[in-house]
């Protein structure tokens, strides 16, 4: 099945194309990967998918026209978190996720024994029960990342946009919520699309690979397929070598 496709997607701001003419189609219920250099265009792309940022060309989510969503509806199928996350003082880590359900009751609807369930469930998925009646702020990084990602759990969404959700985090945190991830779409049958910087950790923790360059793609595929050296140099224009783990992964080093 096809989560996201896309035909022609390019996006413009003043005196710039920052995407060219994307034409991708993303499998569902998998975890994808957008890599690629500094202003490469993987955030943008992430924020087109997500009707955060306006597009020309056509996109479909789910087989349907992204234009063709309500926003309730949209909101229910599809979570966004972006890289820099809003703030949450003097908030308890249950407030938080409990926001996750706005979409299915809005801000005068009545919070019931199903958002209740919903939000227990989602502190459980994501092992933040323990921080439940803590403040968000008194939280660690990688903490604060499961307790955002459990909001995205109590909204229900089957597909999850996350930009750059370990670009602060250290390398536990940042295998952490990888994993966490992983698990989430590998067991209840969700989606991610994750914007990367580490091509080892998109090759760990990813099924499938984008990688962007200026703006346009440069190589998609399995994470076997990107661990070339030729892919690798065609992406960062930097010679790697590829070196085989014990385990039978890969792992890339500068030459």
């Amino acid at each position: 099945m096809t989560l996201f496709s896309t035909q022609a997607l390019s996006v413009d701001v003043p005196g710039r194309r920052l995407l060219h003419d994307i034409t991708l189609d993303l499998p569902a219920g998998q975890v994808i990967a957008l890599i690629g250099h500094n202003g490469s265009g993987k955030s943008t792309l992430l924020k087109a998918l997500a009707r955060q940022m306006p597009a020309t060309g056509a996109i479909t989510f789910e087989s349907r026209a992204l234009g063709d969503w309500s926003a309730r509806d949209y909101a229910r199928r599809l979570a966004f978190l972006p890289q820099t996350t809003p703030p949450a003082e003097g908030m308890l880590v249950r407030e938080l996720v409990a926001l996750g359900r706005y979409p299915w009751h809005g801000a005068l609807g009545r919070f019931g024994p199903d958002d209740q369930a919903a939000v227990a469930r989602a502190l459980a998925e994501c092992g933040v029960e323990a921080f439940a009646d803590r403040l968000v702020d008194t939280l660690s990084g990688g903490e604060r990342q499961r307790v955002w990602l459990a909001m995205m759990v109590a909204q229900e969404a089957s597909t999850l946009l996350l930009d750059e959700p370990i670009s602060a985090l250290d390398i536990a945190h940042a295998v952490d919520v990888l994993t966490l991830v992983r698990a989430m779409c590998h067991t209840q049958s969700r989606s991610a699309i994750i914007v990367l910087h580490d091509v080892n950790m998109a090759a760990r923790y990813c099924d499938h690979i984008v990688a962007l360059k200026a703006g346009r793609v440069a190589l998609q595929g399995t994470p076997d397929t990107l661990m070339t050296r030729e892919a690798l140099h065609e992406i960062y224009a930097l010679e790697m070598d590829v070196l085989d783990r014990a385990d039978g992964t890969k792992v890339a080093v500068p030459a």
